[in-house]
Order: structure tokens, then C-alpha cells, then sequence
């Protein structure tokens, strides 16, 4: 009865050690990972600015392409890069990845099952008879090992031997047995406890979140740079349109300034000013060209879109027009947007996490090892495998070992140096956070700054283009009475020219600037959501 009494103890002692050995490891566990959640790694808010009451200008109307250019708003360019471009497929990945490792670590608490035969056969001669020459004997072997997230390991298994001799003197022959073994060895120092043996996990939590952050940054990274591309493929195009126009300039007057020598007003230099202005112009659209050229491929080349290879002569037109609205900027509520937005931010608060959770380990680490290691065995012997098993069974024969084993490192330097630098880094994490936060308000304020300086130049440049048109037509009209000549006229054209050329880089300027901002608070421009998911590729096991 005592012995019976001993087993129910010891089965009540392993059996919430077993069930708590099935849980998973992060089972409703608010401190083994970071709550961050999946729409503030996955869902991209838009940067809400409110125009201001002061003044609200629009851009002008865009001219409409001919039907075999392309027309690209905003919106189809973003749509395009999300689908198809190359860098974006590529860190898409990074986070199923990642998420490998946490399985990997969380395989570490799988139970095993073993099973082992072997056959033994001798023919050894004797010097008496009290002993047999020949023998047979089978053994075999099978059960389960389970790791423990408490730092143990609990082993059940039921060994089973059958043993035939000559010997005239063995009772049983053959002899079969049967044990049913029950085996706990407990870590009580060195890695014991459930969070020290959950670490590897946590750091695999702690880095897939990090390769999420890490994604999202890659995608706001390439819709700004969509989004710049798309601007300067603006300007660019409004950079030829003045060019060209300056050209038809050049060339009226010239054929003002031949009729006016043909009719004998004027010298023949007059055509020759004229002429050389023309040619001026002409420059002056080449380069645009090739400016404009050089912007498509940048196009072509972030959207990736079949059938429109970078060496296609396909004219890219941008519909989208500016929207010069000047907004209404309050640099504390976006600093703080910024603090909350930005994925670097979130990176180094997951390596502080890591870091906090790497000095507990380490600390468990440096501990002396002590492991309780217990045994129960219940013996079962008979004429045949299912007698042993019932003697096993009735428990009448057992066995029982306890032992504790105990390891102190002396000095142990090795431990606590691990243990100092695991301190040193998160203390140095620390400080380049409170680094990295300074120098993005910096960013935000300096994209703030950079708004305001942007709208003041739209407003500059187009009084400016306006008083250049002015001028021009003043000295037309002065050239048509012989007050002023060619070049005087032609200095006009190109000043005007100018002016409208950067006024059209101040407008996209301005939507740059905006999109500097938004990048700087780790948003994204404009009214449509962003939201992406990682590639989960089909993989054959």
C-alpha cells in the first residue's frame, strides 16, 4: 500500500509538469514578446494635412496627351510599384524568413519518440556447471522524451528483455522482463525557469517583428521614391514644354526681324540676333529631352510593368497635377506622429526588448548548474513478455533514485563578461535611441522648414513669370518701333523661359517636400491607404 501510495505521488508530481510541457510557448504569456500589433507594421497611414485659411492657390490645368502616351496618375504609379517592383518582391520575403527562426526555436520543446532493438547472441565455454555456455537474449526499448519549459526533461519509456540460456540451473528459461520507467531531471539554477528556456524564442519574436518593421520601411522607402520620381518626370516634362515654347518664340522673332529688314526698318543684324537665339533654343530642348528621357527610365524602371522594358520609346505623361495648398503645419503633433511612425523607432525598441531579455539569460547563466534528477521504475519478470508486464503492472517491485548534481564554476569570469557585455549593449542601444529620436525631430522640423521655404518659391516664381511676360511684351513692342533690338527681345524670351521653368520645379518642389515630410514621419502622401503583405511562397516539404 505504501508503494502504491509513493507511485500516485510521484505521477501527481509529473503530471502538471507534462501538461505544462504541451503548451505552446507564448500561450497567453504577456511577457515573453512585445504586443506589437500587425496593422502598425503592415498598415501605412497617410500623412493628414489641413490646408491653410489663409490662401489656397490651385496648379494649373495639365494639357491633355495625345491617345499614344501614357497617362500615369499618382495613384496607378503606386498601385504598379506595390505589385511589381523588384526591391519591394525581394523584401517581401524577409518576414516569412524570419518567422522560420521563431519555429526553429519553438521545436526545441518537441516531444520525441525513440524506440531501439538489439540482439545478442554467445557460445562461451565453462569451467562449471553452474553456469550455461550458450545464451539468447533480445532487448528492446521504446518511449517518449518530452523537453520542458521548466529546463527539465521527463522521459517515459518501457524497456523489455527476453534472456534464454542452457544453464539447468535457471528457473526461467526463457526470462522475460518488463519496467516501466519514469524519468524527470530538473535544471534548479542554470537554465531553469520558463523564461530563461523560452529566450531563444523571444530573440526569434523579437527579430521577426524587426524584419516586419524593417519591410514596412522598404515600403514607404519606395513609394516616396515613386512618388519623387513621379514629380521630377513632372518637372521634367513642364521643363520641355517652356523650352519649346521659348524655341516658337525665337523663331517669331525671327520672322519679325526678317520682315522688318526686308521692308529696310532694320540691319540685317537683326536676323543674325535672331538666328543665334533660335539655335539657343534648340540647345535648350535637347537637353530638356534628354532630361525627360532620363526621368521615363526611372519610371519605367520603379514600376517594372510588363511590356514597358526600359528601352521602350513609350512617352510617359503625368495626369496627376500639383496641389499647391499650402498647409497648416503643427511640427509637435507631427514630431510626435513621427516618434510613433517611424520603423527605425520600432527596430531599436524590439533590440532593447532582445537586449532585456539577452542580460536575464546571461544572468541565469552565470548561476552555478544544480540538476534533481528522479527515477521511478516499476520491475515486472515472468515466463513471458505479457506476465512481466503484469507484475509490472501490479507495481509490486520498484524502484526509486534521487540525486542532485551541483556545478560552481570558481572565478565563473567567463559568464559574467558575457553577462557585462549583454549590460554594455543594451545601455549603448539605449543611448542610439535617444540618438536616433533627436535626429528625427530634426528630420521633421527640417522637412517642415522645407515645405514652407518650397510654397514661398512657388509664390516668388510665378509673380516672377508673371512680370517676365510683362517685360516681353513690352520689348516686342519696343522692338516693333526700332527702340529695341533682337537680343534685347531674345533676353526677354529666356527670362521668361526661366521663370516658368522654375516655377514648375518650385511646384514639384513643393510635392517633394511634402513627401520628404511624410517620409520623415513614417507615413505616406496622400488619401489611399497603404497595406502589404508578406510573399508566402508554396514550398514543397
Amino acid at each position: 500500500m505504501n508503494r502504491n501510495n509513493r507511485l500516485y505521488q510521484a505521477v501527481a508530481l509529473l503530471l502538471p509538469v507534462w501538461l505544462f510541457s504541451c503548451a505552446g510557448p507564448f500561450d497567453d504569456n504577456p511577457g515573453l514578446s512585445p504586443k506589437v500589433s500587425s496593422e502598425r507594421l503592415q498598415q501605412i497611414e497617410p500623412l493628414a494635412l489641413e490646408p491653410s485659411t489663409d490662401q489656397n492657390t490651385q496648379g494649373p490645368d495639365e494639357d491633355v496627351p495625345p491617345p499614344a502616351e501614357i497617362q500615369l496618375t499618382i495613384e496607378y504609379c503606386r498601385a504598379w510599384v506595390m505589385a511589381n517592383n523588384l526591391d519591394l518582391k525581394v523584401e517581401l520575403l524577409s518576414p516569412t524568413i524570419a518567422r522560420q527562426s521563431i519555429t526553429e526555436e519553438q521545436a526545441r520543446f518537441e516531444s520525441m519518440f525513440f524506440a531501439n532493438a538489439s540482439l545478442n547472441k554467445t557460445d562461451t565455454p565453462t569451467s562449471t556447471t553452474l553456469e550455461g555456455s550458450q545464451a539468447d537474449s533480445t532487448s528492446t526499448d521504446f518511449g517518449v522524451n518530452v523537453p520542458l519549459r521548466t529546463g527539465g526533461n521527463l522521459r517515459v519509456n518501457l524497456p523489455a528483455n527476453r534472456f534464454k540460456t542452457n544453464n539447468t540451473f535457471s528457473t526461467l528459461n526463457p526470462a522475460y522482463t518488463a519496467d516501466m520507467v519514469f524519468s524527470l531531471s530538473q535544471n534548479l539554477l542554470r537554465n531553469a525557469g520558463t523564461r530563461t528556456n523560452s529566450h531563444g524564442i523571444r530573440v526569434a519574436h523579437y527579430q521577426s517583428k524587426a524584419a516586419e518593421a524593417r519591410t514596412r520601411l522598404e515600403v514607404i522607402r519606395v513609394i516616396a521614391l515613386t512618388d519623387r520620381v513621379y514629380w521630377r518626370l513632372y518637372a521634367a516634362r513642364k521643363e520641355l514644354e517652356v523650352r519649346r515654347q521659348q524655341h516658337e518664340l525665337a523663331m517669331a522673332q525671327l520672322d519679325r526681324a526678317t520682315r522688318l529688314v526686308e521692308a529696310g526698318t532694320d540691319a540685317e543684324v537683326e536676323i543674325i540676333r535672331a538666328e543665334s537665339g533660335v539655335a539657343d533654343g534648340l540647345e535648350a530642348i535637347i537637353v530638356a529631352e534628354n532630361e525627360l528621357r532620363d526621368q521615363e527610365r526611372s519610371m519605367k524602371r520603379i514600376l517594372n510593368k510588363q511590356g514597358l522594358p526600359l528601352s521602350s520609346p513609350t512617352v510617359m505623361v503625368p495626369s496627376t497635377p500639383p496641389d499647391p495648398v499650402r498647409y497648416d503645419i503643427k511640427p509637435k503633433q507631427l514630431v510626435d506622429a513621427a516618434m510613433s511612425g517611424r520603423m527605425t523607432l520600432l527596430e531599436l525598441e524590439l533590440q532593447l526588448a532582445q537586449d532585456a531579455s539577452t542580460v536575464d539569460f546571461q544572468r541565469n547563466q552565470a548561476l552555478p548548474l544544480a540538476v534533481l534528477d528522479y527515477t521511478y521504475i516499476s520491475n515486472g519478470l515472468g515466463t513471458s513478455y505479457g506476465n512481466a508486464f503484469d507484475v509490472a503492472e501490479d507495481r509490486n517491485f520498484e524502484d526509486q533514485r534521487v540525486s542532485i548534481r551541483v556545478e560552481v564554476p570558481l572565478g565563473n569570469e567567463a559568464a559574467k563578461s558575457r553577462l557585462r557585455r549583454a549590460i554594455l549593449q543594451r545601455l549603448q542601444n539605449s543611448a542610439t535611441l535617444k540618438q536616433r529620436q533627436t535626429l528625427i525631430e530634426q528630420e521633421v522640423l527640417n522637412a517642415v522648414d522645407q515645405l514652407e521655404a518650397n510654397w514661398q518659391r512657388i509664390m516668388a516664381n510665378r509673380q516672377r513669370a508673371i512680370l517676365a511676360g510683362r517685360t516681353l511684351e513690352a520689348e516686342q513692342r519696343q522692338f516693333d518701333l526700332g527702340l529695341r533690338t533682337s537680343t534685347d527681345v531674345l533676353d526677354a524670351q529666356a527670362r521668361l523661359a526661366d521663370a516658368q521653368s522654375a516655377e514648375a520645379r518650385s511646384l514639384a518642389d513643393y510635392q517633394i517636400a511634402q513627401i520628404d515630410l511624410a517620409f520623415a514621419t513614417g507615413t505616406v502622401l496622400g488619401a489611399a491607404n497603404i497595406h502589404w503583405e508578406p510573399i508566402e511562397p508554396e514550398l514543397d516539404n
